[in-house]
């Protein structure tokens, strides 16, 4: 008898599998230890850094505190810039000793400058608070850039055997020198650490991640709040009170929803302020202007339950004015900060999808609910209804 073919569905794992290493082998072969340089440099110990693509080259000499570096890295765009940096007192960019490296726009040739990068909206060419010799730069085959240095480590670094390291790339390199401001999202806010001099270890400061859950319960609230609630209050309050036996429960949902809508959006609101505090120089106008529209029309709608005038009051119909036309502005304005929120976030693409199948759902529900309550709108006024019911006199004049 001969043998049996292997089932379909293990020929498609196997051929899966085989296709997926193929992919990943080349980029998984790509470490600091099996990188190269034209004049031969060896150094001591070498590490991958874990975030921006980078790579760490260094020796230190503790007898005269001479630490030499050649660091690796590509630009976010062509004609970019590539960074690393000691913080003397901190960790993170301000307050950093910089080597940046990038090609010059003239002559091609890669050049290594040092920058003093003493606050977000001051970073100049200058000299570094300690000595730095024999820097260069170098293009490399594959697009990066690598820039090498010897520096002078500080006496109260050198007596710690520890240096708090920042590393980062940049999109572009302006007139005199002015480099082009990178990302300040992701990986971006990641790439700072330690780095142990003696046992040639690097770990990943915290501040960057902190920073980043920050960042991600921001979003995740705002976009749940404004997003997702106070569209489906709006929903539920302009199509399911048509229907009378719905009627006072759709009220109560309304209410429900706008109002958890709201505590939730004051916690976002709230997260937003504190990392606009935390991040000076940082600044997204747009998006901050619009948080802070809806936190005071999305107030006024709440506490304006509290003046709501009786349904036979002759100013109810101004109010029911005032309160649709806040509440599709808030509607309107919060959808489009979300997606503002996501441009400057910058999740997985899964995330942005996963938000506009979430809309597009609730927007085709719409649809449909419109349709379904103009018919029962127009059978209502085909018995010869006075008045349609409204959900507010339970259909009668």
């Amino acid at each position: 008898m001969a043998p049996s073919s292997p089932p379909r569905l293990s020929s498609a794992v196997f051929i899966c599998i085989s296709f997926l290493a193929l992919i990943i082998s080349p980029s998984a072969a790509l470490t600091c230890s099996s990188q190269k340089f034209t004049q031969n440099q060896v150094y001591s110990n070498c590490l991958d850094l874990p975030y921006l693509s980078s790579y760490l080259h260094f020796s230190y000499d503790s007898s005269n505190t001479t630490l030499s570096i050649a660091f690796i890295a590509t630009p976010s765009k062509s004609g970019g810039w590539i960074a690393w940096a000691i913080n003397p007192k901190a960790a993170g960019m301000v307050g950093s000793q910089s080597l940046v490296g990038y090609k010059n726009s003239t002559t091609g040739t890669a050049q290594a400058h040092t920058y003093d990068v003493s606050s977000y909206n001051s970073i100049v060419a200058k000299d570094l608070s300690f000595e730095v010799w024999d820097k260069m730069a170098e293009s490399r085959s594959d697009g990066s850039l690598a820039i090498f240095a010897k520096i002078k480590v500080p006496k109260d670094l050198a007596a710690s055997g520890k240096i708090n390291q920042v590393w980062q790339v940049g999109p572009s390199v302006e007139t005199h020198g002015r480099l082009g401001i990178h990302t300040t999202a992701g990986a971006s806010l990641q790439s700072k650490g330690t780095l142990d001099l003696k046992s040639g270890q690097s770990s990943t400061s915290s501040g960057g991640d902190d920073r980043l859950k920050k960042k991600n319960i921001h979003g995740i609230l705002n976009a749940v709040s404004w997003g997702i609630l106070f569209p489906l209050g709006a929903m539920i309050a302009r199509y399911i009170r048509t229907f009378e036996s719905a009627d006072p429960a759709w009220f109560y949902l309304h209410a429900f929803c706008q109002v958890s809508a709201y505590a939730i959006g004051v916690a976002g609101w709230g997260t937003g302020l504190k990392l606009g505090s935390e991040s000076p120089g940082i600044t997204y106008s747009t998006h901050r202007n619009i948080g802070i529209a809806l936190f005071v029309l999305a107030t006024v709608q709440i506490f304006a339950l509290f003046i709501r005038p009786k349904k036979d009051h002759k100013y109810r119909f101004y109010w029911n004015v005032y309160h649709h036309s806040f509440g599709y502005a808030i509607l309107v304005l919060g959808i489009f900060n979300v997606f503002k929120g996501i441009n400057i976030l910058k999740p997985e693409d899964k995330w942005k999808t996963a938000y506009m199948v979430v809309i597009i759902a609730l927007g085709g529900i719409s649809l449909l609910l419109e349709a379904i309550t103009w018919i029962v709108v127009l059978k209502r006024k085909s018995r010869k209804s006075t008045k349609p019911y409204d959900g507010y006199n339970n259909g009668q004049s």
